[in-house]
């Protein structure tokens, strides 16, 4: 995956060194200190004088973009393609108002096609296996679900979701269709209506506000076209700290209840737990998910009520983009049971599959002990020997690919920068003496490059491989140093577009590392590519 997939580049910006905030006058400025740096009649020597030349070019076509407000404007939303094809600057789009025109064209068009993406089908397959109907002989096959549902945009407030499930459980079975129209009242209110037939026919309508920033209540009546029922229900949600809310529910009917939960959700883990009182039954369940790294988690989770009781365990792994597997184990006073599901979704369309086979009907310790072990033991088994050597050996195969193609797009770049070095040194060494000379910022050491080849202190053990993937900065970054010993590097700009400097390994997420001394101590800091650097600063203290 792209390091910096979806981010504007914004190159130009640090080719002149300037924040994208920058004001007019800061670009001219940038601009002409610049131009005095690589103007090529400051040169000579004629390899000099080429070398100065292209770094020269290069400054005036960011001062001829960042200089324009209408070039600006392009660039900053759609990059150097913006200026380069659908958007090119010339007779039809010469005037402000021509290119306001055209912007928005192009604005509505976009919002067409979010329009377009707001068609999203979703829909799920459950299938019930049995074990000991099996055994028994009278086939596999328990039952099977079905349910699709397909929501559309049809404007800015008001979508509609249309759905049906067909459900068929050894010789009986039954169908359901729903819509629901939601209009969106105001930013903090809105109303839907609701509908179906079928198992369970019913009219409703629920509306829902926001009461405060962290506040939520949701109001809905329905009435069951069956038996004529009807039925309240009030949901209150509070948000509780930044992961964390909570809810309190209250449901009057033929069979009235209260139910209190409470969800948790960050970055490493996921849990829930709900409590449930009612006039004819009552239950409590938890669940929690740990992520153990991208591609994989685990899961825990138990019910407990008057009709249920079980325990289930398990985890999933992301085999691809939009695919994930996940197997689970449950055992409960209805059998022992395993559950496989696959969850494959695109752009425009989400199934996820399920699998669920009873085991055995009967609670035997033995038998339930060795439905655990033996699949957890294979599923170690095969991530250690098969899974795990087959992804590795990709995502090799993947880099060994990309470096092939970008390989002379990478050495030619680190050419150039190294050109721009040249141009640099005789200043960047002036500074660093000057520096040296009232104990100021003095910059000992900066690598640019891949992640995995940096780390803090520079780089790892010596390897030829990971070292390609670094470039050498001080130069250029002593260049940077200004006369009061400080050094910015702008915020939201992609560090390769600097001058001197280059991109060493496209694709892969890159750092700076920079080793710099000043007062006589030792400093060091690792920062983002597009994260802002200013030095000195005492937390950079080693």
């Amino acid at each position: 995956m792209e390091e910096d997939a979806g981010q504007p580049k914004r190159e130009l910006y640090a080719v002149l060194q300037v924040s994208p905030e920058a004001t007019d006058e800061e670009i001219r400025k940038a601009y002409r200190h610049w131009a005095q740096v690589y103007h090529p009649d400051k040169y000579q020597d004629l390899h000099m004088k080429e070398i100065a030349t292209q770094n020269f070019q290069r400054v005036c076509e960011a001062y001829e973009v960042l200089s324009d407000e209408s070039k600006r404007q392009i660039y900053d939303v759609y990059g150097m393609e913006g200026l380069t094809s659908g958007l090119e600057l010339g007779p039809k789009l010469n005037k402000p108002e021509e290119l306001k025109e055209e912007l928005e064209r192009l604005r509505r068009r976009k919002e067409h096609q979010k329009m377009v993406a707001h068609f999203r089908p979703s829909g799920t397959i459950l299938a019930h296996l049995s074990l000991p109907q099996f055994l028994d002989g009278d086939g596999i096959m328990r039952g099977m679900a079905m349910s699709s549902e397909v929501h559309f945009q049809l404007s800015k407030r008001n979508t509609i979701a249309i759905g049906g499930n067909l459900e068929v459980q050894e010789s009986s079975g039954g169908a359901a269709a729903s819509a629901v129209l939601k209009h969106q009242l105001s930013s903090v209110s809105s109303i839907e209506f609701m509908a179906s037939a079928g198992l369970r026919a019913l009219v409703g309508v629920q509306t829902t506000r926001h009461l405060s920033l962290h506040s939520t209540a949701t109001i809905t009546i329905a009435k069951s076209l069956r038996d004529g029922s009807i039925n309240l229900s009030n949901t209150w949600t509070r948000q509780l700290s930044e992961t964390a809310n909570g809810n309190v529910q209250l449901f009057l009917g033929p069979e009235s209840s209260i139910t209190v939960g409470w969800q948790k959700k960050d970055e490493k883990m996921s849990a829930a737990g709900e409590l449930k009182i009612g006039t004819t039954s009552f239950g409590a369940s938890a669940n929690y998910t740990h992520r153990f790294s991208s591609v994989s988690h685990g899961r825990i989770a138990g019910t407990f009520g008057s009709t249920a009781l079980e325990i289930e365990v398990g985890g999933g792994r992301k085999v691809s983009n939009f695919s994930t597997v996940r197997m689970l184990y449950t055992i409960g006073i209805q059998g022992i049971f395993w559950k496989f599901e696959l969850h494959r979704g695109g752009q425009k369309f989400i199934i996820p599959c399920y699998m669920q086979i009873l085991l055995s009907r009967h609670l035997n310790l033995t038998f339930a002990t060795g439905a655990f072990l033996i699949p957890t033991s294979l599923y170690f088994l095969l991530k250690k020997f098969v899974v795990k050597p087959y992804y590795l050996q990709r995502e090799k195969r993947k880099a060994l690919e990309n470096k092939e193609i970008t390989s002379a797009q990478v050495q030619e770049a680190r050419v150039a920068a190294e050109k721009a070095q040249q141009l640099l040194q005789v200043v960047a060494n002036r500074k660093r003496n000057r520096q040296v000379e009232t104990n100021g910022l003095i910059i000992t050491k900066a690598l640019y490059g891949s992640r995995k080849a940096l780390k803090k202190g520079g780089l790892t053990e010596v390897n030829d491989e990971l070292a390609f993937e670094v470039i050498d900065v001080t130069v250029p970054l002593n260049f940077l140093v200004n006369d009061s010993g400080q050094l910015k590097l702008h915020e939201g700009v992609k560090k390769s577009g600097i001058m001197g400097f280059c991109d060493p390994c496209p694709g892969e997420p890159k750092e700076l590392y920079v080793e710099y001394t000043c007062g006589g101590q030792i400093f060091e800091v690792t920062v983002d590519d597009y994260a802002e650097l200013l030095i000195p600063q005492e937390s950079h203290r080693v």
